[in-house]
């Protein structure tokens, strides 16, 4: 994708702020935000495609690249923070040793336990 994400005299960030219709040229003016897929890195944007045409499958993407394992994890992982996604692991987490702990304090059963584990992956 060909468009840049950042200023090329401050390096500050870009907004669109024109949009053309190709068939009618009707123009709308504002000030629009780039979509997160679009302010990633070439390599970034590269490694996206390969895992979505992988299916997800982490063996996949260590034999296209030809990086190891844990390297797929760790970029992997690094992506998912640029794009704002890693937090959403680290809450989840948070909240299941929550429930573990409010289990451990005699506060909930371990049927309220699971009930509560399992609405949160539902």
């Amino acid at each position: 994708m060909n468009i840049p994400n950042k200023c090329p005299s401050c390096n500050g960030k870009v907004v669109v702020t024109q949009l053309c219709c190709t068939d009618c040229k009707t123009t709308i003016s504002g000030s629009f935000e780039l979509p997160q897929l679009a302010v990633l890195a070439p390599e970034d944007e590269n490694f996206l495609r390969i895992f979505l045409a992988a299916r997800g499958s982490i063996k996949e993407v260590e034999r296209q690249l030809g990086i190891s394992y844990p390297t797929v994890k760790g970029r992997l992982e690094a992506l998912l923070n640029k794009l704002g996604l890693g937090s959403l692991q680290e809450e989840a987490k948070r909240r299941r040793l929550e429930i573990v702990e409010r289990l451990e304090r005699g506060e909930i059963t371990a049927q309220d336990a699971i009930g509560l584990l399992k609405k949160m992956e539902g």
